[in-house]
């Protein structure tokens, strides 16, 4: 039997228990919102990817370490961690540039500075050229294609 309780805050009774109605929680890693909403799980996807990116920002930016290990790095430690449940998303242009957005900051720790042969200044590197370089879909591309599959 289910009861509502009067009141601002609702929960749900049955028998000898009591739940109590939240506005959002963690399921199974996912942030789940009374709003259907994604955008708190991608802003939560994108926090954790930062707390790895930060792990291993020393590979990624060290010289010692080759560009294609650094690749691999991005590919199977960070990635995975941020497209975690991507198949349900409906993203906005707001989430895909927050997600083009942050596959750029991780590839230009990977790739590093341009110098100019011209001037001698040290440059970032533009999004063509990231894209140039990386070699492989964005990351908008790997969720679109993980969606159709």
């Amino acid at each position: 039997m289910y009861k509502f309780s009067a009141g601002q805050r609702h929960s749900i009774k049955t028998d000898n228990s009591s739940f109590e109605r939240v506005e959002q929680f963690k399921y199974l890693g996912t942030t789940l919102t009374n709003q259907n909403s994604i955008q708190e799980e991608i802003k939560s996807r994108l926090k954790s990817g930062n707390a790895c990116n930060n792990l291993v920002q020393n590979l990624l930016s060290s010289s010692l370490v080759y560009k294609t290990l650094k690749i691999k790095i991005y590919r199977t430690i960070i990635l995975p961690l941020i497209l975690y449940g991507c198949q349900t998303w409906l993203l906005t242009l707001r989430e895909e540039r927050r997600l083009r957005v942050f596959e750029n900051m991780v590839l230009r720790r990977i790739f590093g500075s341009k110098r100019n042969e011209v001037t001698g200044v040290w440059r970032e590197l533009h999004n063509e050229e990231l894209n140039d370089l990386y070699c492989s879909p964005n990351i908008v591309r790997v969720i679109k294609s993980r969606k159709m599959r």
